[in-house]
């Protein structure tokens, strides 16, 4: 796994998510860059060497959570990275997008609304790219950024994300997107479904998913994502380690 470096939420939903016999190993994409925008794109230029740090270890892929990179290079620079690092380490690679983009179209939703915790820069981006891969995209919402947090987006409340949740519910998406792998969702997604709102899709939950199966993101068995969505194999190891 390859996780911006002040992300505190892909490794703790990582371990909840991957199933029995599975486990990850991290590393962190750094950057000196000044703007989170500026850094998302120096991170993809550092993929390959971020990656070799894990020298002869037996990886069956590997993985780049890092949404927010995708939006600002776009999909046609994200698909050469992607050929690249193939070529390069003999591994599927992925991309926390391409694997959201695989689980929507699992789900068989053409209509989205955007569970966004981004600021109005990034939003601008992600748009575009989810309907580069004939999304509509029909609603958008999100919880206030913390402005006083050591990072706004990684250190976002719960409840926040859950009424942003409940409030796209109500629209005429066929799921909700929450995006980015710093917003921690699988509390909110474990709510939705007691609660019996629409379908939702995090970036976290669409990349254990897809890493799980270790195969290029457009060759995966989509027939499985319906047994993540609902919690099926997940729940009980999440409600283990954070103890809720």
């Amino acid at each position: 796994m390859l996780t911006p470096q002040a992300n505190t939420t892909v490794e703790p939903e990582l371990w909840a998510l991957l199933p029995p016999g599975q486990s990850l190993i991290n590393a962190r994409l750094v950057s000196e860059q000044d703007t989170i925008e500026e850094r998302l794109v120096d991170y993809t230029t550092r993929f390959g060497e971020t990656a070799a740090r894990f020298a002869n270890a037996p990886v069956s892929c590997i993985a780049a959570a890092c949404t927010g990179a995708s939006y600002l290079i776009g999909a046609r620079r994200e698909a050469e990275i992607v050929e690249e690092m193939q070529a390069r380490f003999g591994v599927p690679f992925l991309t926390a997008a391409l694997a959201t983009v695989a689980a929507l179209r699992a789900l068989g939703a053409a209509r989205i609304a955007l569970l966004t915790p981004y600021p109005e820069t990034l939003n601008k981006a992600c748009t575009p790219y989810w309907e580069s891969f004939g999304f509509e995209v029909v609603a958008k919402a999100g919880p206030a950024l913390e402005d006083t947090a050591f990072h706004p987006i990684y250190a976002m409340a719960g409840s926040g994300v859950l009424a942003s949740y409940r409030e796209l519910s109500a629209t005429s998406a066929d799921a909700v997107l929450m995006l980015g792998t710093g917003m921690a969702t699988l509390e909110p997604i474990l709510t939705g479904l007691e609660e019996g709102l629409k379908p939702a899709v995090s970036c976290n939950l669409a990349l254990a998913w897809a890493a799980s199966q270790a195969v290029p993101w457009d060759a995966l068995n989509e027939t499985t994502f319906e047994d993540w969505r609902q919690a099926t194999h997940w729940k009980r190891r999440y409600n283990a380690l954070f103890g809720s």
